[in-house]
């Protein structure tokens, strides 16, 4: 006898041996019948799950404050969230962020892992604080940073003079930090802005080994190096220590070949 499958499972020789093969039908019989499609279909779903699962728990604990919002910190795209980081950024707390615009399947799997329907959401060590809402609250009973649990930002435990100074220090290092040192939006293997992009095919075209700093990932520092270099826009180009300029400047250096006299030193 053969099963679904075309596998031998019984043999009975004679067709005569009725009582034997009323016994292999009947066992044939309690086998089961195999998977149906419907149910080997739904196997890769439960993968898909736990995958999802494990991204999102990846992404909660990427910072010890995270927050789930429409936009940028830079860029809001509603007004809960808009508010979310102005709560934050006026405590002075330290945390990073994710555009759930930017994935519909974060999104929506967020809202089912977290048992919570509206952004943005706030974790704080991996466990949901909740919206805006919360947040508000929370500020309003005290100083959002203590009603977290989370220490401020070095620099924010300063006094103002302090706070200067040691803004001042960081820039001074991050500007030295390589003979050429490019400040941009992005990185250079994914900018953010065409001037960005122009001026790193700029540098990339002379075969300049240089560093970069992304300045959205630090609001303190794009704001300040802007004062501190009185050059509003970026990108901005250090070499040895000094401003060179932006993408015009770049470009027009690129034109008279002055660029690769300047990068090569």
């Amino acid at each position: 006898m053969l099963d679904s499958t075309g596998t031998v499972v019984d043999r009975v020789d004679g067709a005569d041996d009725i009582p034997r093969l009323t016994q292999a039908v009947s066992a044939l019989s309690s086998r089961g019948a195999p998977e149906t499609s419907a149910e080997l279909a739904s196997a890769p779903a439960v993968s898909q799950a736990d995958a999802l699962n494990a991204r999102l728990e990846s992404l909660i604990n990427a910072y010890q404050v995270m927050l789930f919002m429409k936009g940028t910190v830079e860029s809001p795209n509603c007004g809960f969230s808009r508010q979310a980081v102005k709560l934050l950024s006026d405590a002075k707390v330290s945390f990073g962020t994710f555009d759930i615009l930017s994935d519909d399947t974060v999104r929506q799997g967020l809202k089912t892992f977290s048992d919570w329907p509206t952004y943005p959401q706030l974790y704080v060590n991996g466990d949901l604080i909740g919206g805006l809402d919360i947040m508000n609250e929370m500020a309003e009973e005290g100083d959002l940073s203590e009603q977290l649990g989370v220490p401020k930002s070095d620099v924010a435990v300063l006094s103002e003079g302090e706070e200067k100074s040691s803004l001042d220090d960081r820039m001074k290092k991050l500007i030295n930090r390589n003979r050429v040192m490019l400040f941009m939006k992005g990185l250079p293997s994914a900018p953010k802005c065409g001037f960005s992009r122009q001026i790193v095919k700029l540098l990339d075209d002379e075969g300049s080994s240089y560093d970069s700093f992304n300045i959205l990932e630090d609001e303190e520092i794009r704001q300040g190096l802007k004062t501190y270099s009185d050059w509003p826009t970026y990108p901005q180009l250090y070499v040895d220590g000094d401003l060179v300029g932006g993408l015009d400047i770049v470009k027009e250096m690129k034109e008279s070949g002055d660029l690769s006299d300047l990068l090569s030193g």
